[in-house]
């Protein structure tokens, strides 16, 4: 199981699959093919029916510049490999192919040739959730220990980065006002949820800021800023709020909301390894589902509770989020994308709650329930997985 860097990834949103890796594959074919005097890339599926909505052209153009790139939107093609597949060109002057590159965006901003998801350099010699728990009680270690057994030794300072740009996209999110980008025309709304928030007191206050905080950052992701994945651009909101809320509430040290880090990162790594982040493979309960996921356990070790309790609110934010669909209208990272975020994060602080106030025991594992979302994800129709051919995403058609 590979490092929980691969999770938190920095860039420029408004999605992993669509912005982040098509850019990152053209970077990497246009350094091995310096000598073109121009590219062309066809996109495939998933990654042709939403790619204008998530900048998937303003990405490759601004990759390739100054050179030219053409780019061919194949809706109706499929491959096998993965959904989010695209195929690179390297032209001459005279529009002769020089090199061709097919490769797939998996989710998390990851890039395979195969469309399967393979391990960077393994890190972790445990892949699941029963085997973590056991290893760790067994040697009295919390989970973010078992991170540090086994990660580089730049894991906190990485960590650090990850929190600051966090932190950085609330605050951007929480001073920017106006209308996102693209033909919906979407208010934003962090900043007047924030300034409401402050009229009420107590419980009431901090569940209108875990909103505020979460709708900045899936707002400033909407707009192309820097933000963080957690695990994707599309849940981005999640994990960001919990800890700030929490942090921000009870003064909580830098020190213990980077372990509350990486306790997420290593939740996020195993739905990663034994299942899928993508919502081109499996709907948006692999993006908010994971989010909600990470988030809970990451409160978990927050506020001191066992690694039983923070397996049982991973297993509680993921479970009530299976069969969730992806279906953005307009293929745009807004509706219902940026309101899934909030209730994501909301719906992870009732989970570390609940998890809390029991023993850790429960009857379905976190294993089961990955699997079970896996399996789901795979029985959903295309139409319900980032295609915007479905659900919500046809409501304004009609």
């Amino acid at each position: 199981m590979e490092s929980i860097k691969q999770i938190f990834k920095i860039g420029n949103g408004p999605s992993s699959s669509h912005t982040m890796a098509p850019r990152w594959a053209a970077l990497d074919f246009a350094s091995r093919n310096p000598q073109a005097a121009g590219f062309s890339v066809t996109l495939y599926g998933s990654l042709a029916a939403t790619g204008k909505g998530h900048y998937t052209d303003k990405s490759l153009e601004g990759a390739f510049a100054p050179k030219k790139v053409e780019i061919l939107w194949d809706y109706e093609t499929v491959l096998k490999q993965h959904p989010n597949g695209m195929e690179f060109r390297a032209l001459d002057e005279q529009g002769n192919v020089l090199d061709t590159w097919l490769t797939f965006s998996i989710g998390g901003g990851d890039l395979s040739e195969t469309g399967k998801r393979i391990a960077h350099t393994p890190v972790y010699p445990l892949t699941t959730m029963a085997n973590i728990l056991k290893f760790c009680q067994e040697k009295g270690l919390n989970f973010w220990e078992f991170v540090a057994m086994y990660e580089e030794e730049d894991i906190w300072d990485y960590l650090n980065e990850v929190w600051q740009t966090m932190k950085a996209a609330i605050r951007r999110g929480l001073e920017n006002e106006g209308v996102l980008p693209g033909p919906l025309n979407l208010a934003r709304r962090a900043a007047s949820y924030y300034i409401k928030a402050q009229g009420y007191k107590g419980s009431m206050q901090r569940r209108a800021m875990a909103f505020s905080y979460a709708l900045a950052v899936a707002e400033e992701n909407a707009e192309g800023t820097v933000i963080v994945t957690a695990p994707t651009c599309g849940s981005c909101g999640v994990l960001p709020s919990v800890l700030y809320l929490n942090q921000t509430s009870y003064n909580f040290p830098e020190s213990r909301v980077l372990r509350a880090l990486a306790t997420a990162g290593l939740i996020g790594t195993l739905i990663k390894h034994n299942a899928s982040i993508s919502g081109a493979e499996v709907g948006c309960q692999g993006e908010i589902g994971s989010a909600c996921s990470m988030s809970a356990a990451a409160a978990v070790q927050l506020f001191g509770g066992s690694i039983a309790q923070a397996e049982y609110a991973a297993s509680i934010g993921m479970e009530h989020f299976l069969g969730l669909t992806c279906d953005p209208i307009h293929g745009l990272v807004q509706i219902p994308c940026i309101e899934r975020n909030a209730f994501g994060a909301t719906r992870a602080i009732d989970a570390n709650m609940y998890a809390l106030l029991s023993d850790g025991t429960h009857r379905i594992s976190f294993d089961t329930i990955i699997e079970v979302m896996k399996r789901t994800g795979h029985d959903l129709p295309s139409i319900y997985k980032e295609t915007s051919e479905g659900g919500l995403a046809v409501v304004p058609n009609k």
